[in-house]
């Protein structure tokens, strides 16, 4: 398969939103079990910042794929575009203009983590998972930006560690009123877009059944099938036909009938069940 490498290599996470995306994609596409090796980066401790993995993706991101060649390929779009490519199986591909609203930060599903709108809300992520998260990313940031091979990466962490260290601090209660106050409304703006992006876009884009690619998913529902069952785990859903229905905890509105048949005709496939086995991330 070529000199530099025996296997190409797709850098994933268990509750990594995007590295989802191309791990759906690769079961859709037929590639064999073992064809592409799965490498973990743990997110939860911050091993995404070390300068070995900035120097695969220097946005400190997954998913991040490297070719047979020892190309790095460091967004989802560009991942999955490149698995379709080279797939034995062929599917349609994504509309650029919707896979790029879909990543739009407007709609960010990484957000929805740390998004609290009041006082309780704030108060259950302190002492959960997103305060956790934070302080092990920051710890992380810190300690891999002293060492020696950081040096080439000095902008990167001189960004990155006070707009983390800003967001623990909210979490630690150490932020201002105006600053908890600001982040609140972004946090609740933040749902509104996404509950109008589930209730008015979605049902424009979306087919009466099956996908977006046709009978089977194409480019643009691996990134939005794994969008959605982010979405749908911060709002406690489970791994389910029906689990739809969550959405209407933001929505305050019935699931339109596209979105909630297109939800459960990607749980019934195997590529779901494989990637999401755990539960849904």
């Amino acid at each position: 398969m070529g000199s530099r490498m025996s296997k190409p290599v797709l850098y994933v996470f268990g509750l990594s939103v995007w590295a989802a995306a191309p791990q759906l994609a690769i079961v859709e596409l037929g590639y064999a079990p073992d064809a592409i090796k799965q490498k973990v980066v743990n997110l939860a401790e911050g091993a995404n910042f070390t300068p070995g993995f900035l120097k695969l993706n220097p946005n400190a991101t997954l998913p991040t794929f490297t070719s047979v060649d020892g190309k790095n390929f460091t967004n989802t779009y560009d991942v999955i575009k490149y698995l379709a490519q080279h797939a034995p199986k062929k599917v349609a591909p994504g509309d650029k203009a919707f896979l790029d609203r879909i990543h739009e930060d407007s709609i960010d599903p990484n957000f929805i983590i740390f998004a609290v709108r009041n006082e309780e809300e704030l108060k259950a992520a302190s002492s959960g998972f997103p305060h956790t998260f934070l302080e092990n990313r920051q710890s992380s940031l810190i300690k891999n930006s002293q060492t020696p091979e950081a040096a080439p990466f000095k902008a990167f962490y001189d960004a990155k560690i006070p707009v983390n260290g800003g967001l623990l601090d909210l979490f630690s209660g150490k932020a201002s009123e105006s600053d908890k106050k600001a982040f609140f409304e972004l946090s609740a703006k933040h749902w509104e877009n996404i509950s109008n992006f589930i209730v008015n876009e979605l049902p424009t884009v979306l087919p009466d059944s099956g996908f977006i690619g046709g009978e089977i998913p194409g480019e643009a529902d691996f990134h939005l099938g794994a969008w959605l069952a982010r979405v749908a785990h911060i709002l406690g859903g489970k791994n389910a036909q029906g689990e739809y229905k969550v959405f209407e905890k933001e929505t305050k509105v019935p699931v339109p009938t596209k979105v909630a048949a297109y939800f459960d005709a990607w749980v019934t496939r195997p590529s779901w069940q494989q990637v999401y086995a755990e539960g849904l991330h």
